[in-house]
Order: C-alpha cells, then sequence, then structure tokens
C-alpha cells in the first residue's frame, strides 16, 4: 500500500467530513457520526478483504496518460457538486432544520443504500483490476475486457453502487434540500457512463462484443 496515496485519501476523506460537521456547527451532529463510522467500516474493508492488488493501486493514486478532456471537466462539477452536498446536509439537518424530522425507519433505509452502495462499488473495483479513477484506454497496462463478477450483470456496476449510495445520503441526513446536489450527481454520474461507455466501445477490443452480451448498462433490464 502506497502511504502517499494513503495519506492523500486521509486527507480528502478528512476535508469532506470537516465540511459536513463545520456546517452543523456542533460535534454531537448523529447523523455526520454514522457517516463517519460508515466510512471508517469501508476504508478498513477496502484495505483488508476488498484490498486491490498493487498495479491497480498506482493506477488510481496517479492515472496514466490519456484521460478524457470531458471526463476531466465531469469530475470537477462532481467535486463541486459533492461539496455542497455536504455543506447543504449540515446546514440543513445539523443547524437549521430546515427539514421535517424524519422516521427513524428512512434514516434506516438511507443506511441500509448507503452501506450497499459503497459495498457494491468497492467489489466492483476489486473484480476490475482495469478500474481507474478516470476514463481512459489503460494501454500502458494491457487493458482488456472484464466480463467476470458483476460485470456479467451490467457493464458499469461502480455507477449503480455510486447511484445507490446517492439516493440513501438524503435519507439518512434527514435533509430534504440536499435532494438538489443529489439529482445532479446523479446526472452526472449518467452523463459519465453513457460518455465512457462509448469510448470503450470505440477504443476497447472487444468491448462492442462484451456489450452485446451484457446488454445493459446499470439496472437490469431497464438501461
Amino acid at each position: 500500500m502506497k502511504a502517499s496515496y494513503l495519506i492523500k485519501l486521509f486527507i480528502g476523506t478528512f476535508i469532506f467530513f470537516a465540511i459536513l460537521f463545520i456546517s452543523a456547527g456542533r460535534l454531537d451532529y448523529w447523523q455526520g457520526l454514522i457517516y463517519v463510522i460508515i466510512g471508517l467500516i469501508m476504508f478498513v474493508l477496502n484495505y483488508t478483504v476488498l484490498r486491490i492488488d498493487p498495479e491497480l493501486l498506482k493506477e488510481r493514486s496517479k492515472p496514466g496518460e490519456g484521460t478524457k478532456n470531458w471526463d476531466k471537466i465531469i469530475l470537477g462539477l462532481s467535486f463541486l457538486i459533492t461539496i455542497s452536498m455536504y455543506n447543504i446536509a449540515g446546514l440543513d439537518s445539523g443547524r437549521y432544520h430546515w427539514s421535517p424530522d424524519f422516521p427513524m425507519s428512512l434514516v434506516l433505509v438511507g443506511i441500509i443504500l448507503t452501506v450497499s452502495g459503497q459495498l457494491l462499488f468497492m467489489i466492483a473495483q476489486k473484480q476490475n483490476k482495469f478500474f481507474s479513477s478516470t476514463v481512459r484506454i489503460q494501454t500502458n497496462r494491457e487493458h482488456a475486457v472484464c466480463d467476470t463478477g458483476l460485470y456479467k450483470f451490467v457493464r458499469h456496476p461502480a455507477y449503480l453502487g455510486s447511484i445507490i449510495q446517492a439516493l440513501g445520503f438524503p435519507l439518512l441526513f434527514c435533509s430534504l434540500w440536499s435532494i438538489i446536489p443529489i439529482c445532479l450527481l446523479i446526472i452526472l454520474f449518467l452523463i459519465r457512463t453513457n460518455l465512457e461507455d462509448k469510448t470503450l466501445k470505440n477504443e476497447l477490443k472487444g468491448y462492442p462484443e462484451y456489450s452485446n452480451k451484457t446488454r445493459y448498462k446499470i439496472v437490469p433490464y431497464i438501461w
């Protein structure tokens, strides 16, 4: 495990958590504490049971050349929207209570969606040794199609995981206002999925055949 990558990941995670609690204006913010606990559990799983191989870790920590320009734009927008998502949730449920109280049953659904979405993302990452953090054809790593595990059912299972955990966010945080950035984020996920799929069809050997066999991009029998 590269120490520099761990430090980078830790700092990034800390910044997001800090935004959440600063926006809430207090440390005894129970929704935030639950979210942090989930994050810590996933962090441990990500570097134990679901640990990725060293070559993929190197790729994800510093992708090689060839990242698509449109992907850089989407990633930048996603970053800004994610910051606003944490900020709004903290201000709403942690400080000003703009949204009405949610029943605990909905909060529980939010926790389940958050956990299951993150797990699905990490399993997809584990199963695909070409799971880069940017959209690029990894010619330096002899990029090949992954058609096993979750990828037998949908072509982009990680995006499905990301959407599932995004849907759980406003429920876990009891924040109706956070639905606005969540919707924008999901739209970006769908746009990125479509553009990535077109790129792979045009540039990755064997992907057109794979897409004919595995017909759905994200949701089985729907899209």
